[in-house]
């Protein structure tokens, strides 16, 4: 079984059950400012696990195309990942721990052909007043698994949640493939680390929400998410050793050989590393993410840089990072259409980065093996070196870190942080930002400024150029943040006028609108928004009279009258060809 056969499959078993497809969303997350990017398939649903409606109805099923960026540096490692697929299936409010079970339980012996003695499952063991989850281990074992095979975790294993530090939250049961190995030891179980359980499946039962007395409360609206790694998976049913050795890689890593003139095992590491990188980047351009120095863009930037070095060391020269961003889109257009669609794209960005790094990577190498001599033999390197290579080479800190490490030295990461934030006057570049607010805020200021983005987005459109696109947001219960497209900076009297035109829009106090319509109608409405391929499926679109028509999952105030007044604090370069607005909305 092939990826994409196995995609068709776990959709294919849950729409048969009544759950709708509906499409991967963009790994820039729409609604969650706690992140960098999409980093599970219960980002894009956030709302709906709220208590809006999802106009695909209560039960859903897809596969999401997420990104982490915690485990960068273990990248290379038989199972570490930046990029990774998840299979997805979904409860807003209809069935729940019972039906959830049955499902998994169904799709691994059948389909997957797993034979249920492979398996070992977990439960919620009790904490803080909560009661042991004997409810999900009883449904476990009423599908024939034995007491043995079940093995019960606190919070710190089976517990999701909330994402903030109130809102929804809940026990999970996870599902792990047990190779039948003798236990390492009598406490051996899913949550040790000898490598003998797997894990497959997790099943969270959203059944609480969290106060701010930090009390627990039964959830009205009872939600099941469920998340399958398509790569883990595939592991499994063809019995490949680590993900690098599944269908997925197969085309990249043929494409490194046939580059570099050598075999894959003789460097491994670094053959995934530029593999698992590329594959991301490739994705990230895809959805327009922009080689940046803060934020999105510097990981995308992290990525290719890290990517340029290994593939140096391989004996790769030249601007070639285009040849395995065409094996992926080759091998991932038939799940992920957008990258055939922005395939020209991707190959200028990742050609002009890959050239702009290029041109100064060995005079950096060079300047770094300069600064071991430098450095009066201590083990650590000055920050002020360090940040020089960063500031005249554009080597990020952790490569710098990386390249120390393997001499035995380490870095001043304090000192440099100091030095990057007097020369920048911006948040640390490279780590993944998490800002107030969170899955769980949906409070009445983040509303407002959400329903602002759509007002500002059509002054945009009208007073500087109708060709504008978003490119970003982040909010906030303290401000709304606005990329887009536009190559100069807006002038003083543009952006007087923008507040005007906004302001304008707020005192006429415009209802909102919120429809359901097919995506055909909504795009020959011309509504705007990413139109992925949604074909067949219905969608929410937001409407504020002739001033606005936008594709969106909420949340938004009734009327534009509740916004408050608009107010822009800063106009500035986001990225190239990209600006940035920040604004706030009240009094």
């Amino acid at each position: 079984m092939d990826a994409q056969e196995l995609r068709e499959a776990f959709v294919d078993f849950f729409k048969s059950r009544g759950h709708a497809h509906i499409s991967s969303a963009s790994l820039i997350p729409e609604n969650d400012p706690t992140v960098l990017f999409t980093t599970a398939g219960m980002h894009p649903l956030v709302p709906y696990l709220l208590g809006e409606r999802h106009p695909g109805g209560k039960r859903l099923v897809d596969f999401q195309k997420c990104v982490r960026t915690g485990d960068i540096d273990e990248v290379g490692d038989a199972t570490h990942l930046t990029f990774f697929e998840m299979l997805g299936n979904w409860s807003l409010g209809d069935y729940f721990k019972k039906e959830s079970i049955a499902f998994s339980m169904e799709f691994l012996n059948t389909v997957l052909n797993i034979d249920r003695g492979h398996l070992a499952v977990t439960a919620f063991e009790g904490e803080d007043g909560i009661p042991r989850d004997d409810e999900t281990a009883d449904i476990w074992r009423s599908h024939g698994m034995r007491d043995d095979q079940i093995f019960f975790y606190g919070r710190g294993d089976n517990w999701w949640g909330p994402a903030g530090q109130t809102g929804p939250c809940g026990p999970d049961t996870e599902i792990f493939y047990d190779d039948l190995r003798p236990k390492c030891g009598p406490d051996c179980g899913p949550s040790c680390r000898c490598g003998k359980y797997v894990e497959i499946w997790n099943n969270v039962f959203m059944q609480y929400n969290k106060t701010k007395e930090g009390a627990f409360e039964p959830l009205k609206q009872k939600n099941v998410d469920t998340g399958m790694g398509l790569e883990r998976a595939l592991c499994f049913v063809n019995g490949a050793k680590t993900v690098y050795d599944t269908s997925l890689f197969s085309g990249i890593m043929n494409k490194l050989e046939e580059l570099s003139g050598k075999k894959r095992t003789e460097d491994v590491r670094s053959f995934r590393i530029i593999a698992d990188h590329l594959r991301a980047a490739t994705f990230m351009l895809g959805d327009g993410v922009i080689p940046a120095k803060i934020g999105q863009g510097y990981i995308l930037r992290r990525l290719i840089r890290r990517a340029s070095r290994y593939l140096s060391k391989i004996g790769v020269d030249g601007i070639v990072m285009q040849n395995v961003s065409e094996v992926v889109i080759s091998e991932y257009s038939k799940a992920y259409p957008e990258l055939e669609r922005n395939r020209d794209d991707i190959f200028s960005r990742i050609a002009a980065e890959e050239e702009k790094f290029h041109k100064t990577l060995g005079k950096g190498l060079r300047r770094f093996e300069e600064m071991l001599g430098e450095n009066g033999g201590a083990s650590v390197l000055n920050g002020e070196l360090v940040f020089r290579l960063y500031d005249t080479f554009g080597f990020p800190v952790e490569l710098t870190q990386e390249l120390a490490a393997e001499k035995g030295y380490k870095v001043d990461a304090e000192d440099f942080d100091k030095r990057f934030r007097e020369h920048q006057d911006k948040s640390r570049a490279g780590s993944d930002q998490v800002f107030k607010g969170g899955l769980a805020d949906a409070g009445e200021q983040t509303t407002r400024l959400h329903t602002a983005t759509h007002i500002l987005n059509a002054a945009l459109r009208n007073i500087v150029d109708p060709e504008i696109k978003q490119k970003g947001s982040n909010i906030t219960a303290e401000r709304l943040r606005f990329d887009f497209n536009l190559d100069r900076k807006l002038t003083a009297d543009e952006l007087e006028r923008i507040e005007e035109f906004v302001n304008g829009v707020i005192n006429a106090d415009i209802p909102v609108v919120c429809e359901e319509l097919a995506y055909e109608e909504a795009k020959n409405r011309n509504a705007i928004g990413v139109f992925q391929d949604k074909y067949g499926e219905v969608v929410k679109v937001y409407s504020i009279g002739d001033v606005s028509t936008e594709l969106c999952g909420g949340p938004h105030v009734k009327s534009t009258g509740e916004i408050g007044r608009f107010r822009i604090t800063k106009e500035e370069s986001s990225a190239a060809g990209v600006r940035r607005i920040k604004a706030t909305v009240g009094q």
